[in-house]
């Protein structure tokens, strides 16, 4: 019988996040170990829940949500994602100017399916959340990591960016606030990101998850309301501001002129009729999350868990001899950097199996995000602070005798 081979277009593409590091943890797992799993941004096993009127509305719906839908998606939550852009200034954005997906995840794919052909090229932000990079090879095309500065607060070197522009590049991808950095872009980087877009005519690609998760003074500008004149894709949706990863719902909405892009919106369509509809009961969701009371403000203002949470398992990283790490202004998670001159890691994803091995905890390496270097690691602050306390002392402990 001849060998069953993988597809020769997978041969490239990296999801390391949830690649070796969990399978080993999945092995220890089974060998009846329990791990403590920091490493992916899931509200649900920390009971952070998803609102209960957004679950008693999806409930409502059941029987409702029996066929398939519109390939789109119902049209009272394209109304809602339309609306809500709006009132942040997306001006022209429509209910037929929306598609639901199966999470922002499906979304990507079908983004850059649509739009790339081999060979061409996406600036893709370094570190990125991994799907991107990995999602622009499937499809074909080439990612081309653009700089971001961690002494500036890992804000994009927009330099760098503009350097990497050639004839092949067809996008840019903006991840606005940043997994797994926690920046959030001001109203400068932003309409400079968007001012080389303008100049190289390129569709931009919005990344907007965590939008509503902001700390202190930190604001979020809406890509695609600074700049009506692009076409831009902004994508969001229920898994983080309002904890329903599981419900697998999220948006995109487009908005700018289209005239120019007729040919790729046709592609998406057609993308969008290829999987039928996304999952109905969830649709079902988003009017009532997007319209309700904003359960994630009371999360991250002082004395709200997230904020509280992510002040404490920030001081305790910056403790740790050798590790320091930006504090994080948006999102779910700190990236730690490990001192090269006190940490001697070249391989960051031995490191994080070894830390999984001897200290029965689970985190993700900074490589992994499509960073150069071997010299940092993320850890998701969602636990508890007694929690995060345990996790910051394994570890201290690992780190005090590691040695490459």
């Amino acid at each position: 019988m001849l060998g069953m081979e993988q597809a020769s277009r997978l041969k490239n593409v990296r999801y390391d996040i949830r690649g070796p590091v969990l399978r080993r943890a999945q092995e220890l797992e089974a060998a009846g170990n329990r791990i403590l799993k920091l490493n992916l941004g899931n509200p649900a096993p920390w009971g952070l829940s998803t609102p209960e009127p957004i679950v008693a509305d999806m409930v409502q719906h059941l029987s409702d949500a029996e066929g398939y839908s519109d390939a789109r998606g119902i049209y009272s939550a394209r109304v809602a994602v339309a609306q809500y852009y709006q009132t942040l200034g997306v001006e022209s954005v429509q209910p037929d100017d929306v598609f639901l997906g199966n999470g922002v995840s499906e979304l990507i794919v079908m983004s850059l399916q649509a739009l790339l052909n081999t060979g061409d090229e996406v600036l893709v932000p370094s570190p990125d959340y991994p799907l991107w990079t990995g999602a622009v090879t499937l499809c074909g095309g080439k990612p081309v990591h653009y700089r971001c500065d961690e002494n500036e607060d890992w804000a994009p070197d927009l330099e760098h960016v503009a350097a990497q522009v050639t004839p092949n590049t067809r996008a840019i991808v903006i991840i606005n606030p940043n997994n797994p950095t926690g920046a959030v872009y001001s109203r400068e980087t932003l309409l400079g990101l968007l001012e080389i877009a303008r100049r190289h005519d390129l569709l931009v690609l919005a990344d907007e998850i965590y939008d509503k998760i902001l700390y202190d003074d930190a604001r979020h500008e809406c890509a695609a309301a600074l700049a009506p004149d692009l076409l831009v894709l902004t994508m969001s949706g229920l898994s983080k501001a309002y904890r329903a990863a599981g419900f697998r719902s999220g948006w995109m909405a487009v908005s700018g002129p289209t005239t120019h892009a007729t040919e790729y919106l046709e592609g998406l369509q057609l993308l969008a009729n290829m999987r039928l509809c996304p999952n109905v009961p969830a649709q079902h969701a988003v009017q009532t999350a997007l319209g309700g009371f904003q359960s994630i403000t009371t999360l991250i203002r002082p004395g709200g868990r997230l904020y509280e949470q992510r002040n404490h398992a920030w001081r305790k990283f910056n403790e740790i001899p050798g590790v320091s790490c930006v504090k994080p202004r948006g999102a779910l998670y700190l990236f730690a950097r490990l001192d090269p001159e006190v940490h001697k890691i070249r391989d960051d994803q031995k490191m994080i199996i070894d830390l999984l091995e001897q200290q029965l905890m689970l985190l993700s390496h900074g490589s992994g995000f499509n960073l150069p270097t071997p010299d940092h690691l993320r850890m998701v602050f969602l636990a508890p602070v007694d929690v995060l306390d345990d996790a910051t002392d394994r570890l201290r402990r690992f780190l005090e005798n590691y040695r490459q």
